[in-house]
Parts: C-alpha cells; structure tokens; sequence
C-alpha cells in the first residue's frame, strides 16, 4: 500500500479547498488558468499542501489559498470579497481532482502541472466529473508514465513484489529516499555506494542494474 503525505480523513477538505481556490483565482480574481497553475506550482504553498500541512490543507479557505499564492509568486491582481459558489464548475472540479491525484500519486503539484496544464484539466470536466475519480487517476497516470518513465528502481521492486515500505524495511533505506528516487526527485545515479549495495542486495540484483542511463 503507497505511504500517503497525509491521512486520508483530511482529503475531502483539501480537494474542496483547492477546488474553492482554482475557482476563485479564475472565476473572481480572472487570473488565467494556466497561469495560475504555473504560479500555484512553484510556490512554496503548492508544497506545504502536497506536505500535508494542516494550516494549508485545513485551515484556510480555498480563496485564502488562492490569494497566498499570488502574494506568494508577487502576481499583481485586484482583490473581491470571497466567493465559493454553490454551483461548482469546471474550475471548481479541475482544482478538486487535482488535489486527489496528487495526493494519490504522490507526484509534486509542478511535476503534475508540467506535463497537463490546468487548462487541459479543465477540459477533462465534461468527460470526468460524472465519473468515478479513479477514471481521471488512471488517465492521468497514463499521462505521468509516458513523461517520466518508471525507474530501474522501481521495475526490480515490481518484480520482486515489494511494496516501497517493504523494501525500505528489507534495504534498510529510509522509504522517503525510496519514494525520491523513484519519482525522480532525486538522483540514484548521485547516491551513496553503501545505499546502492543495501538496494541490490534487497532486491537480488547488481548495484549496476539500478543505475539509469
């Protein structure tokens, strides 16, 4: 099972609040929507959230968010009262499914971004939003493996049938490290010999078989 930054019991409000904030930012603040996305991705808030922190995924409003990212990236807008309408929208959803993809792939908010762009998200509303959000997961997936193709790390901890934490238990590598290397996040080819001996060891191969090209 993935280790998820936060518990799932704090998800419904996280999606609803970046649903409020995408929509605020678009609908209110008319701040284009692939702008936002890109300001909301290289902002240290984009981060907190992912993170999990709670003053980020629950103690804020959704317009709140939206105007600390702007503040955050120095993005000059002309300010309204708070607005979270009833009726949600395409914005709305873009926000609130991208919340739950990237708490379910354990992808950033800017890896997410760089490969479907909030516009593209917004389009998926009127083939998605009736669906099971496991449809938008899968496509986005699909999305994500094609532009960052799955590690040598992670094929061999596949085929063993290991689970990230049971290959951190079995390796003695911290699983965050794990998750880092397979996400791309950081660079196993970079990595500590005695980390690449304790992998292949765990995983019954050669430290040369985990090195990318």
């Amino acid at each position: 099972m993935a280790t998820r930054a936060y518990d799932e019991d704090y998800l419904n409000g996280a999606q609803r609040i970046l649903g409020d904030a995408v929509d605020f930012a678009v609908m209110s603040l008319d701040i284009e929507p692939n702008l936002f996305g890109q300001l909301f991705a290289v902002s240290d808030t984009s981060k907190q959230f992912a993170a999990g922190n709670p003053k980020y995924i629950a103690g804020m409003n959704g317009c709140e968010l939206a105007r600390k990212v702007l503040s955050e990236t120095y993005m000059t807008f002309t300010d309204t009262e708070d607005a979270m309408f009833l009726d949600k929208g395409p914005e709305y959803w873009a926000g609130w499914a991208l919340a739950f993809y990237q708490w379910y792939s354990g992808y950033s908010f800017m890896e997410i971004l760089k490969v479907v762009s909030m516009n593209q998200i917004i389009a998926m509303y009127s083939i998605y939003h009736e669906m099971d959000i496991m449809q938008f997961v899968d496509y986005m997936q699909s999305k994500m493996e094609s532009a960052y193709p799955q590690t040598k790390l992670r094929i061999l901890r596949e085929a063993s049938g290991l689970s990230q934490s049971e290959l951190g238990v079995a390796s003695g590598v911290p699983l965050r490290q794990i998750q880092l290397f397979e996400q791309r996040q950081r660079d196993i080819n970079k990595t500590a010999a005695e980390t690449l001996l304790k992998l292949s060891k765990a995983l019954c191969c050669k430290m040369e078989d985990l090195i990318e090209q």
